[in-house]
């Protein structure tokens, strides 16, 4: 790959970079927001839940009701859409305003990494598609090492509203990095249409690989939800430690994001079957580990080493088959995908409140090791039914 193709892929890095950040920092601030606004920790974890249930639905939606617009344009504006609406949670007094700004802030998320995804794979050869995008979502993975530990730390010191108000600079200096690195792009001759997200949900092959992605993304976040609070009751931790403890996690979920890349390359699905197995395996463990404040440390890293691994080659997956199976709707099978990490994550946080109300913290990890088994059994049967395509 060339200098520019690097330095175009790393522009849209600095952008998934203040997306995840807007995303995932509630996670470290939610007995803050919760205590601020007077409302329980389980319904400030709606605010998690519901941001992905907004990107789920309004992603492939209004990728299919936007794809004349030339796409570095519509990243600008992507962009602007997702600056005004970290503002408006920076100035929000409720929890339902708060919840409005978030839902506007979902959208804009998930429309801008379905249009990254396809340009990422568009400006590389042909087997470095996982690196691509894996080198898009390590600005994702960053977000979890700097943005999600330094968004907690800002937000515990001078209140969450901070937090996304700093956000929505880094919205800001993305939406300036892009305008200057990132080339235009012809818009494709055919459009993805309203109609194209019908031929791929009625395709069982994109449904298996859409809830494959679901239930492997969403399994991590059946825990990852409740981490903060698992790490201050369960492991023993003040509140002053949990920035820290995020970085290390962070630090892990950086070099799994790369690992998964680079297996994602040649054939990502035969790579997840074994992805899906080692999330589900650590999840477990987390059971043993998190109760001890030493080996929490441990858990932390094994955790975020597997957490993103998938991510690279689910998106890589998705696309590669629907240039097989619906070649016209490439735009809307990433843009379904991008909503498959989100159900997933949607489904994963309200199974931890269950566990959260009706059990123990500890309950998480086993409740989302299943899910990971499930998608590691999606990915041996997608990966078969590859072979009798072949």
């Amino acid at each position: 790959m060339t200098i520019k193709v690097y330095i175009a892929l790393l522009s849209l890095a600095v952008c998934a970079f203040a997306i995840g950040t807007t995303e995932f920092v509630i996670i470290g601030l939610l007995q803050t927001v919760a205590n601020d606004l007077s409302i329980s920790v389980t319904k400030a974890g709606t605010l998690i839940s519901g941001y992905a249930i907004a990107l789920a639905v309004g992603t492939p939606i209004v990728t299919a009701l936007t794809g004349r617009i030339p796409k570095k344009g519509y990243l600008i504006i992507l962009m602007l859409v997702f600056t005004l609406g970290n503002i408006i949670s920076a100035v929000a007094g409720s929890y339902e305003v708060l919840m409005l700004s978030r839902v506007i802030t979902a959208v804009s998320h998930g429309v801008f990494f379905a249009v990254a995804s396809i340009l990422a794979t568009e400006i590389v050869p042909e087997g470095k598609k996982g690196t691509a995008i894996s080198i898009m979502f390590t600005g994702l993975t960053v977000a979890t090492i700097v943005g999600v530990p330094l968004g907690t730390f800002i937000g515990q010191n001078l209140g969450w509203r901070s937090t996304f108000g700093a956000v929505a600079i880094l919205g800001v200096i993305g939406l300036i990095v892009n305008i200057f690195a990132v080339e235009k792009f012809k818009t494709q001759g055919n459009p993805p249409t309203l109609k194209d997200v019908g031929l791929l949900i009625k395709n069982y092959r994109i449904l298996l690989a859409l809830l494959m992605t679901a239930l492997g993304f969403g399994a991590t976040f059946v825990l990852f939800t409740y981490l903060a609070p698992i790490l201050e009751e369960i492991s023993g931790y003040s509140s002053e430690n949990i920035s820290f403890l995020l970085l290390i996690y962070g630090v892990a979920v950086a070099i799994g994001n790369i690992i998964g890349g680079k297996m994602a390359n040649n054939h990502p699905v035969k790579a997840l079957r074994l992805v899906f197995v080692l999330e589900g395996i650590v999840l477990l463990l987390q059971m043993w580990f998190l109760p001890s404040k030493s080996l929490s440390i441990v858990g932390l890293l094994l955790l975020g080493l597997v957490a993103f691994m998938m991510s690279p080659g689910a998106q890589a997956y998705i696309l590669t088959l629907a240039e097989k199976l619906v070649p016209s709707a490439k735009d809307i099978a990433s843009a379904l995908n991008v909503s498959a990490f989100n159900v997933g994550i949607a489904v994963g946080s309200s199974l931890g409140g269950v566990a959260v109300v009706y059990f123990t913290y500890l309950d998480t990890a086993w409740i989302g090791a299943i899910m990971a088994a499930g998608a590691s059994l999606l990915a041996v049967i997608n990966n078969k039914l590859d072979q009798r395509m072949n």
